[in-house]
């Protein structure tokens, strides 16, 4: 018997936060999923109680129980852990135990729990964590419009393999994939004929790999169809990151979706990365799918 797909959203009561826990209950999710929470806050062992801890503590009881209230609505099962320890670590810690399929959380939130998602958390969360991230500037109405970044990668893979397991109720998947063209050199000193000869080569090597793109996509978008969604394909020459930002403005797309890596293999998400790129840039929220 396949494991219930595993939602865990992070909160600390601030307004992107709060933008999240709704965001997780109108969230498409498989039939199967099973959701849980998780507030963190500084441990204050060894420190001497004051007003301000206490308050803390207070207003940490305060967002557990509404964030499990909340959760409640689509999830009556759901649990919500108060747990002390520095704020990124302990959802990626909680992620681990829990087992989750995806972390939900807000980007740049400004809770009384020492900031608990802001904006640095939140992206140590995303580098760190072992699952897929759902970031979440402001709550999800619907999930009707989706943008997909495609790039043939293992995570972009994924991607895809978890948006064919949502239900489509209807909704359009528009996959993007950014084709890296080859550029004419300068020629300057080369000789009419050689010239010639290098822009055909060039002409060559960007259809193939527009063309092998296209094909990526098409295959892509035939599992994606019999699924229930509707799909349309891009094949762009921009960078990847305009490329996508620009389909998912102009598709007023509800939701992006990108690989955590790409195919260059890196470690960790780095500044610069596709996926850092549009999380610092995308108005609309962004799954990064590991």
């Amino acid at each position: 018997m396949a494991r219930a797909f595993r939602v865990l959203v992070a909160t600390d009561g601030s307004l992107a936060a709060t933008a999240a826990t709704v965001s997780a209950l109108r969230f498409p999710w498989p039939a199967d999923a099973q959701a849980s929470g998780i507030v963190a806050r500084f441990s204050s062992a060894g420190v001497s109680r004051s007003i301000l801890l206490s308050a803390l503590d207070r207003t940490a009881d305060f967002t557990r129980e509404a964030a499990q209230r909340t959760l409640a609505r689509r999830w009556p099962g759901a649990r919500v852990r108060l747990v002390d320890g520095a704020p990124a670590a302990a959802v990626v810690r909680e992620a681990g135990r829990v087992r989750a399929d995806v972390i939900v959380m807000g980007w740049r939130g400004h809770g009384a729990i020492r900031r608990l998602l802001a904006g640095s958390v939140s992206r140590a969360v995303v580098r760190d964590a072992p699952c897929s991230v759902l970031v979440v500037r402001r709550a999800l109405r619907q999930v009707q419009r989706i943008v997909v970044g495609v790039d043939g990668s293992p995570h972009s893979t994924r991607a895809l393999d978890l948006l064919a397991r949502l239900p489509a109720h209807g909704g359009r998947l528009s996959l993007v994939s950014a084709v890296e063209t080859v550029k004419a050199p300068t020629q300057s000193l080369l000789d009419p004929g050689t010239r010639a000869t290098v822009a055909r080569e060039i002409r060559r090597i960007n259809k193939a790999r527009r063309t092998e793109a296209r094909r990526m996509l098409d295959t892509a978008a035939k599992t994606l169809t019999r699924a229930g969604w509707k799909v349309d394909v891009t094949v762009s020459d921009q960078a990847p990151v305009s490329a996508l930002l620009d389909k998912t403005r102009t598709a007023k797309a509800d939701l992006l979706v990108v690989g955590a890596k790409g195919v260059t293999g890196l470690r960790r998400l780095l500044l610069g990365s596709v996926a850092e790129g549009v999380l610092d840039r995308s108005a609309a929220p962004v799954l990064i799918v590991r």
